[in-house]
């Protein structure tokens, strides 16, 4: 049995997400996420630096290739974690231990059983998808490789990812912080003396990111497994439950299909660069990749941000204090804003600098060079588009926050590839992304400004009749 919150600890329970500061609440959950969420995007910088300085340009250009399968195989695992954790920051907010404890059971089976279909449907299909994707002869075998690995890994990377969401949900961000901390350690770690030492090439950095989540897979566990833990498995956690199914389902819908967007956006972005970069296509890809990984970066830090917000959103929409959840919103929108912006500075001052970092191939840092300074043109409004379209979920409105993910991602962006890139070349790419990135922004402010005055009056004619 879940415990009661009465009889938890004032250290250990959620309830001062409807209490404390909202400054000290956003400190407190949004940190340790940045800093998770800061050495994963550190971990893929140097993990594409060890693969471009020791196997090559080419073998920069297979893993820029897997990056849409790579964002397909994270959207059936977001599908089920992003839709359990904000699920659960609401049910605690209303109080229903019991219930919250029954998600953490659905989320864990839900994660074995995608990863299993995933990792079924993947090996079967690889070569295939990834010559779908942009694979060309002479990248295709890297691209076959890492994947491989990193498809056989599914069910631990699915279990881990899944609970380290609801362990942050249920009041424990810095245990969450500790598990993507381990699971990078390892990686930096295992990856160079796979790589370097033993030869393993591309298979030796996908090899030490199985390594790295199965640490952290079993620090999560550990977690949940004990039961000093605020939310815990229970004996009546492991059964399906249609109706919490359903709802992890359909809150999760909006991260998974952000997800599945971002797959589909990579294979235009791939196919565009191929055909407008002619001789150079391959090596267009490659430096896609590297700015690929750079806008990660800080669009991981943004996630963190919105993680360290889910939570403290949840917990006081469901307890409908409005002007808490204002005020969430409003910091979260600052910040992330500020992040882009430091984003766009480096970028601007320094491409050259962070491409070398990736490849001693000249050409691929020119390319990479243009694609910079114009991508990021508009990124310091990228924060704002964010954390607009992730306090949807937060809050379980997913289809408004399916809506914003599609319009940055597809409804906008694919249109322009069609359009610009025959007329304009590789820049027409760059151009194409940005100019998405600008117009869902507005987008997202006339959405976000529109509805809250509705959803303020639903929830403070709520409190009035509850109170």
């Amino acid at each position: 049995m879940a415990p009661d919150i009465k009889a938890t600890s004032a250290k250990s329970s959620p309830t001062s997400l409807g209490t404390a500061s909202i400054g000290s609440l956003l400190l407190q959950y949004s940190l340790p996420a940045i800093i998770a969420s800061l050495a994963t995007s550190l971990y893929n910088i140097v993990d594409s630096i060890f693969i471009g300085r020791g196997v090559g340009a080419m073998a920069i250009t297979g893993l820029a290739i897997t990056f849409p399968l790579m964002n397909l195989v994270v959207a059936f695992c977001v599908l089920v974690a992003a839709g359990g954790a904000a699920i659960t920051s609401i049910l605690l907010g209303q109080r229903d231990t019991l219930k919250a404890s029954r998600v953490v059971g659905n989320v864990t089976l839900l994660c074995l059983v995608h990863a299993v279909a995933i990792m079924t449907i993947g090996l079967v299909f690889l070569d295939d998808i990834l010559i779908l994707f942009g694979a060309t002869p002479e990248t295709l075998p890297y691209a076959h490789e890492f994947m491989t690995i990193i498809l056989l890994g599914t069910p631990i990377t699915y279990v881990f990812l899944g609970l380290n969401n609801l362990m942050r949900a249920t009041g424990y961000p810095k245990k969450a912080m500790v598990s993507a901390l381990l699971s990078v350690g390892v990686n930096v770690i295992v990856a160079p003396i796979l790589i370097f030492v033993l030869g393993w090439g591309i298979r030796g950095a996908a090899a030490a990111t199985v390594c790295g989540q199965f640490t952290a897979f079993i620090w999560v566990l550990k977690h949940f497994t004990s039961k000093n833990s605020f939310i815990h498995f229970a004996k009546e956690c492991w059964k399906f439950s249609p109706s919490l199914i359903r709802k992890i389902y359909s809150i999760g819908l909006s991260p998974f299909l952000m997800n599945c967007c971002a797959c589909l956006v990579v294979v235009f972005i791939n196919k565009a660069l191929l055909e407008s970069a002619g001789a150079d296509g391959n090596l267009a890809v490659g430096a896609y990749g590297i700015v690929n990984r750079t806008t990660t970066f800080f669009v991981m830090i943004i996630f963190g941000i919105t993680q360290g917000m889910q939570p403290i959103l949840g917990y006081n929409f469901g307890a409908a204090n409005w002007e808490r959840v204002k005020q969430t919103l409003m910091r979260g929108i600052w910040i992330a804003t500020a992040i882009a912006s430091i984003g766009f500075i480096l970028t601007e001052t320094i491409p050259d600098t962070i491409s070398g970092m990736f490849t001693t191939d000249g050409h691929m840092v020119k390319i990479a060079r243009d694609g910079f300074r114009i991508y990021f043109m508009f990124y310091p409004v990228v924060g704002a588009q964010i954390v607009i379209q992730n306090y949807f979920q937060s809050i379980g409105k997913p289809k408004l926050s399916i809506f914003l993910s599609l319009t940055r991602q597809l409804i906008f962006l694919v249109p322009l590839l069609w359009i610009l890139p025959p007329r304009l070349g590789v820049d027409g790419v760059w151009i194409s992304m940005c100019t998405s990135d600008f117009i869902a922004f507005v987008l997202a402010v006339t959405t976000v400004t529109i509805m809250n005055r509705r959803i303020g009056r639903t929830l403070q004619n709520s409190k009035t009749h509850n109170g």
